[in-house]
């Protein structure tokens, strides 16, 4: 079961790329990612991924988790870290998509990597997840089309966890059964865990 929500939000502005991130728990914790410049890459930043797994701390290790909307991978790659049995990554733009197999291949870690339109993927796919990260391009407003198919696809384990990053001054429209758990703000970010399959 996942702990109360904290009042903890002490992170540094969002929103800009920087030239690296790192890895910063786990079993590859100091390990950096390079950050490529493609337009719309907004990687989470260091300390909003240090609130998010000390969040999923009591749900990580073992779980079978999903990065949709993948970009560095960074998130993923935290979960892979920590003691995910599993992370599928998807990832449209094909520059990306290869530079995240060869960062995956640097660290030794096994993963699949999809160069896919993440909902052409939920629609082919019938792969079932205990954690997911629900990063789209802000641009893209593609939260409430990613969560639906999430959910008619039941793509979602019982108990499910969705991590969802969005522009602060934007509530995203998700299924009436997720339930918020726990959410923050850093900068112009607001950054949630919701619980799924939780009726209201």
């Amino acid at each position: 079961m996942l702990p109360p929500a904290s009042r903890r939000n002490r992170h540094r502005r969002a929103g800009a790329a920087p030239g690296r991130v790192r890895i910063i728990g786990g079993t590859l914790r100091g390990s950096r990612l390079a950050v490529p410049e493609v337009p719309g890459l907004r990687p989470t930043p260091d300390r909003v991924r240090e609130t998010l797994f000390n969040w999923l701390a009591p749900v990580i290790v073992g779980a079978r988790c999903l990065d949709l909307y993948a970009g560095t991978g960074a998130l993923g790659i935290e979960a892979l870290s920590r003691g995910a049995a599993a992370v599928d990554f998807v990832e449209a733009d094909a520059r990306l998509a290869a530079h995240l197999r060869a960062n995956l291949a640097r660290l030794k870690q096994q993963a699949e990597v999809y160069p896919d339109d993440a909902l052409a993927f939920l629609a082919r796919s019938d792969g079932r997840y205990d954690l997911v990260f629900l990063d789209p391009p802000f641009a893209a407003d593609a939260w409430t089309r990613a969560a639906a198919a999430l959910e008619t696809g039941a793509h979602l384990r019982p108990g499910a966890v969705v991590y969802v990053e969005s522009p602060a001054d934007q509530a995203p429209s998700l299924p009436a059964r997720w339930t918020l758990h726990r959410e923050a703000r850093a900068g112009a970010v607001r950054f949630a865990l919701y619980r799924a399959g939780v009726s209201s």
